[in-house]
């Protein structure tokens, strides 16, 4: 049995944390949200309140994350409202006020979520090679905190870059839907099932691929606006309208090293 703390028992790490509680470990998870502790208890995790904020973090993180040898960042930026020009990067500042934490703890390896909008609109086929180069404010910060965790010496840091997250209750076309003169529809579609966010988060813990960057997207790309129509109509949704002016991104993230170094196979009957 592995101890795991999952800091963000949302959208991802609540169905996480189930599914690694049911292959026999012990996952403490944390919530911002008092009315949630319950549900956690139910889920038999065990609950905690921990907020992380860029000022501080709370005095429970300690016990949330002791005798525990996996931590889980499953935090997200949530940068929308912050000015872009300002000179506090707050979701940084979260992760160094977080470090000092875990260096103190029992952690040993650190898994971190982040997003494969660290490259940005780069054209053609990205891999784990690529350089960052990220066009919006969270993944200008997401870049940083990766390298803060990569770089300290105290721990093991994996980085997991998610594509578009979906799920039975989470789709982009629920956004794009009715919605007129839509950029792109040539692009590729690059998207992850939660399904597969849980079995290759489960696979790194198991063959123990620390010290690692992996992309996730699933191994299928099909057009934009093709794709997105399909599944407006299959949801019975209004149909999204594109435009063909602007149509200049291309870019398709490839899952090849998690295939191949993680043995892993896509469930693509989800997408």
């Amino acid at each position: 049995m592995t101890k795991i703390s999952i800091l963000g028992c949302g959208w991802l790490g609540l169905p996480l944390a189930k599914a690694l509680i049911a292959k026999g470990n012990s996952v403490n998870g944390s919530t911002t949200s008092q009315d949630k502790l319950s549900i956690l208890k139910d889920a038999r995790i065990n609950p905690f309140l921990v907020t992380v904020e860029s000022e501080s973090v709370s005095e429970n993180i300690t016990v949330f994350l002791a005798e525990s040898e996996i931590l889980i960042i499953d935090i997200p930026p949530k940068l929308r409202t912050v000015d872009p020009s300002s000179e506090k990067k707050v979701f940084v500042e979260k992760i160094k006020n977080l470090i000092p934490f875990i260096e103190k703890s029992t952690i040993q390896k650190v898994l971190f979520v982040s997003s494969t909008s660290v490259y940005g609109d780069d054209n053609g086929l990205v891999t784990e090679e690529t350089i960052p180069n990220p066009d919006t404010e969270s993944g200008k910060q997401l870049v940083l905190a990766e390298k803060l965790l990569q770089e300290n010496q105290n721990f093991k840091t994996t980085i997991l870059r998610f594509a578009g997250l979906i799920g039975e209750d989470r789709h982009p076309v629920k956004f794009l839907a009715g919605k007129e003169n839509i950029e792109n529809p040539d692009a590729p579609v690059n998207l992850i099932h939660q399904n597969d966010c849980i079995g290759i988060i489960e696979a790194i813990i198991n063959q123990s691929k620390w010290n690692e960057v992996f992309n996730a997207a699933a191994p299928f790309h099909p057009i934009r606006e093709e794709y997105y129509t399909q599944k407006a109509a299959q949801m019975n949704l209004p149909l999204p309208n594109f435009s063909s002016e602007k149509s200049n991104i291309k870019k398709a993230i490839s899952s090849k090293k998690i295939e191949n170094s993680l043995n892993y196979q896509f469930k693509l009957e989800n997408y």
